[in-house]
């Protein structure tokens, strides 16, 4: 195995191209782009319209290649399940939309891994201080409100089917 260079792109799902940043960055090193490119949109075509981070592990002896797929941001992940381009300019004033509980488990269960949160209560804690600052209600529920209803257990019961399932 050769010497290896690590390249990292914030690509949207599904809509790589060889344009820049990827053609100028790995073309000098003689590795075939159209087949790297192929590669991170057959591996993000599941995140259409969402930014995510990609990294490109070259080995340049061989012109060999890996793509890692990194997960979206929590804000583009309330934004896809809202069907939003943006949060709110004005989070106090202005809301943009509002999450059920499950949509927000759901978030918190694919960015759990990339968090300090030890428990997957903590992790959904953290979703709705994202949606705090974005504008988004949820249940209709400012999302204090419902940190303080996940302190009192009254979701415990979602949390743990969510915990478990995979």
């Amino acid at each position: 195995m050769g010497k290896k260079k690590s390249f990292r792109f914030i690509v949207e799902g599904g809509r790589a191209n060889p344009g820049p940043p990827i053609g100028p960055s790995l073309g000098p090193l003689g590795v075939n782009i159209l087949a790297v490119v192929n590669k991170i949109n057959e591996l993000t075509k599941e995140f259409k319209g969402m930014r995510i981070p990609v990294d490109v592990i070259v080995d340049l002896e061989t012109r060999e290649f890996e793509v890692q797929v990194g997960r979206p941001s929590t804000t583009a992940l309330i934004l896809k399940e809202l069907s939003l381009e943006k949060g709110s300019g004005e989070p106090r004033r202005k809301l943009v939309g509002n999450l059920s509980i499950e949509q927000v488990v759901k978030i918190a269960k694919i960015k759990w891994p990339d968090m300090t949160a030890k428990t997957l209560k903590a992790a959904v804690k953290e979703v709705l201080g994202s949606c705090l600052s974005m504008g988004v209600t949820v249940e209709g529920k400012d999302p204090r409100e419902v940190q303080r209803l996940i302190d009192q257990g009254v979701y415990d019961e979602l949390i743990k089917r969510y915990e478990g399932a995979e």
